[in-house]
């Protein structure tokens, strides 16, 4: 049954993170929701809220760091765990256990490269800016872009041959899933990152450029790509832009 009722999104508000991967899904469902801490103080946001939320004991905090979704009494943290809460309540996940069970081992995958990527520019410490690391980080990200992206990719584009149910077209089952708007994020994030670098390899990615579009073309979410909700990607979340570090 899907089940679309409010819900409250709490992430940090200038930066798309994490915290994308549940807008979209949010998005991409309809379902209505509040970016919590893009809202004024005034009307109870900001990162203060996020931040008192973290500490909270109660309703299954300690929390270790952001996104959080609440809705109603059930507070989560955790991208792939928020995910796969919403997937089956929003219909952006196959009702079988087995599917549900993919999509989540594919998210938490998705999971995994999203260090790897911020660890490319940032292989020391999360704690030191760009500059203090640039030697680690043209080395890390030389390796990065000569082994990890196509590592990563060239699983996922293995992902959606495997999937005759959709013949290509979708991670799991045969309709728009939760993992298909990670993906799409994903060669989004890495377009914008190393767009030299994927230039290179796209030949090698037909299902996953279809995906990127396909995704794109969703009205919900093509929509959400063309409004203010929308943060364009900075050189303060995951993915960021150093062309030294992209050749």
């Amino acid at each position: 049954m899907v089940t679309r009722g409010s819900y409250e999104l709490f992430y940090w508000p200038s930066i798309q993170g994490r915290g994308e991967f549940v807008r979209l899904a949010l998005e991409a469902a309809g379902a209505p929701y509040v970016d919590v801490a893009r809202l004024p103080a005034e009307q109870g946001g900001g990162v203060k809220v996020l931040t008192a939320l973290l500490a909270e004991t109660s309703g299954g905090g300690p929390f270790f760091a952001p996104p959080l979704l609440r809705q109603g009494t059930v507070t989560l943290s955790q991208t792939g765990a928020i995910l796969q809460y919403l997937g089956p309540r929003l219909g952006l996940c196959p009702e079988d256990e087995a599917s549900r069970v993919k999509a989540n081992h594919l998210q938490l995958t998705v999971s995994d490269f999203l260090v790897e990527v911020h660890d490319a520019h940032h292989p020391i410490a999360s704690s030191l800016y760009y500059d203090d690391q640039k030697p680690e980080a043209s080395r890390r990200a030389d390796l990065f872009v000569t082994n990890r992206i196509p590592k990563y990719l060239g699983y996922f584009e293995r992902v959606l041959e495997s999937n005759a149910a959709a013949g290509g077209r979708h991670a799991v089952g045969a309709a728009l899933s939760y993992v298909d708007l990670s993906f799409f994020q994903l060669m989004s994030g890495v377009g914008y990152a190393f767009p030299r670098a994927l230039a290179r390899m796209t030949g090698k990615l037909p299902l996953l450029v279809a995906l990127h579009e396909s995704v794109a073309a969703v009205p919900a979410v093509a929509a959400y790509l063309a409004s203010p909700r929308r943060i364009p990607f900075n050189e303060h979340g995951i993915f960021r832009h150093y062309p030294e570090l992209d050749p």
